[in-house]
């Protein structure tokens, strides 16, 4: 069985949020042009406590876009965003969500970010996503959303590691771009782990 995961519609990530990517509010009509498609049908939410280490704001001395160790790992500072309960951390207005059978929250652990939607960055906890689309008989995942080069990348990459065969539907996706050439970089390394891309971006 196929299925569709959405990854962070979240209203933070579209133009004038607190990390706004450009053009993410073009993503909102594909998400809900797809779903009908797909059997099952999965989203992803950023879910950070306020005092989430990834936060420029919980570093003094620091500036968004910085990049410093924490707990070993490289890490971006980013804006605050997508704080639980908050209206940035709700997803896109316009989103259709009654097809959407299970939300997994992630970046909920204040001492490590979680960019896949499958595992945090040190992989050492599960959201569930993972265990539960094998539950359900899922082999193949096509995935759409924000950010290409960060999110949505690291969630692809990390179905392929699981077994799930991986395709990309790179119209609903949009990048950062933190650094010119980012997307570019991160589509080149999906197309090298085997992940399929379907649609222009």
């Amino acid at each position: 069985m196929k299925a569709l995961i959405l990854v962070d519609l979240q209203q933070d990530f579209l133009p004038g949020g607190a990390l706004g990517v450009p053009e993410g509010d073009r993503v909102i009509p594909v998400a809900n042009r797809l779903q009908p498609d797909y059997e099952l049908v999965v989203a992803s939410q950023d879910w950070h406590p306020a005092e989430h280490a990834s936060f420029a704001a919980n570093h003094p001395g620091h500036q968004a876009g910085e990049i410093v160790e924490i707990g070993g790992l490289p890490q971006v500072l980013w804006p605050v965003h997508c704080v639980e309960r908050t209206p940035g951390a709700a997803f896109a207005p316009g989103l259709a969500l009654d097809r959407v059978a299970r939300v997994f929250r992630k970046g909920t652990d204040p001492a490590v970010d979680s960019y896949s939607c499958f595992f945090d960055n040190d992989r050492r906890k599960s959201t569930g996503m993972g265990d539960y689309l094998r539950g359900r008989g899922v082999t193949e995942v096509h995935l759409m959303g924000l950010a290409t080069d960060y999110c949505v990348r690291y969630s692809a990459l990390d179905a392929r590691q699981l077994g799930f065969s991986t395709q990309l539907n790179l119209e609903g996706c949009r990048g950062v771009d933190l650094a010119a050439g980012d997307v570019e970089a991160a589509l080149a390394q999906l197309r090298a782990a085997g992940v399929q891309f379907v649609g222009h971006g």
